[in-house]
């Protein structure tokens, strides 16, 4: 735990996925919310079908999902959200055509349901 979902759209060609996890991974270990840095598991998806609003205009996103175990205060919740949009923030440089929103979704999971097995090393 946790999981770290990043998506964005491929109107963004200099947004460099590997290394953007490697930054978001190495913001939730800075934290100091998680036992060991291979409990984080994150992923990228770039979407090549999108669409933002309803206007013609060049525009693109990068939302970053953080699934965690329930029972975090809002406090919490709220630093790793900051943290994330920061790294996210510093991702660029952004193509100057294109409009790019930006967000971070902090997501519980239930703690009571949530079934794990690690195999191997």
């Amino acid at each position: 735990m946790p999981h770290l979902h990043l998506e964005y759209t491929a109107n963004l060609p200099e947004l460099k996925a590997d290394s953007a996890l490697m930054r978001l991974n190495n913001a939730l270990v800075a934290s100091g919310q998680f036992g060991a840095e291979l409990d984080i598991k994150s992923r990228a998806v770039k979407h090549e079908t999108f669409r933002v609003g309803t206007s013609l205009g060049e525009r693109g996103f990068v939302h970053v999902k953080l699934a965690l175990l329930s029972g975090r205060s809002p406090e919490i919740k709220k630093q790793l959200s900051a943290s994330l949009l920061a790294v996210i923030k510093d991702l660029g440089p952004w193509p100057a055509e294109v409009s790019v929103q930006l967000c971070v979704e902090i997501l519980d999971i239930d703690r009571e349901s949530y079934a794990k097995a690690l195999i191997g090393q």
